[in-house]
């Protein structure tokens, strides 16, 4: 299979259902962040040692799959070939679930860190700050056309558990979190 097709060459590429659009258009600029989000959990990865942290950040990169799949597909295109997968409250559940079982194993947060720490941590921040992106673009694109609704909940709850996770990162190897200092 070649990777170059040359139908995006003048600028516009298709959606999962054939409509062509702008490589600019809202819904690309959101799943393009999502693939960026997914690089930067991908860099965390390959940082971190703790097991059940690189297993879940790998199920959360799935998940993000999903998510861009998701926001490829314009939610009035049905394709009877086809399963859309679509982030639902599944999903969700899970991730509030994740979210209270690593904040249980941590310190409680008694003031305002800053991002660092371990390697691993910083990519963990970063991920988070790219996740409040996509969250943003997924908020703008759904004022002009209807999406998945869990998405923008799915985004908001990721971005905690990213937070939580960099907070993980470094207590799992005993560094402590850098406090903002007044």
């Amino acid at each position: 299979m070649k990777i170059y097709t040359k139908t995006g060459d003048q600028g516009k590429t298709s959606l999962f259902g054939g409509e062509r659009v702008w490589k600019d258009n809202l819904r690309l600029n959101a799943y393009g962040s999502v693939d960026e989000l997914n690089a930067v959990i991908g860099c965390a990865i390959c940082e971190i040692k703790n097991c059940e942290l690189i297993d879940t950040l790998k199920s959360i990169q799935n998940e993000l799959f999903i998510v861009g799949s998701d926001l490829a597909t314009p939610l009035d295109k049905s394709n009877k070939n086809f399963v859309i997968p679509r982030i639902s409250d599944e999903h969700i559940s899970r991730l509030e679930k994740l979210i209270d079982r690593f904040n249980e194993q941590i310190p409680e947060l008694k003031q305002f860190i800053l991002p660092g720490g371990t390697k691993g941590t910083a990519f963990l921040h970063l991920a988070r700050t790219v996740c409040r992106r996509v969250e943003r673009e997924v908020v703008t694109l759904a004022r002009e056309v209807e999406i998945d609704a869990y998405l923008t909940i799915y985004l908001n709850r990721l971005s905690d558990l990213l937070f939580v996770l960099s907070r993980f990162e470094n207590f799992s190897n005993n560094t402590p979190d850098v406090e903002w200092k007044k």
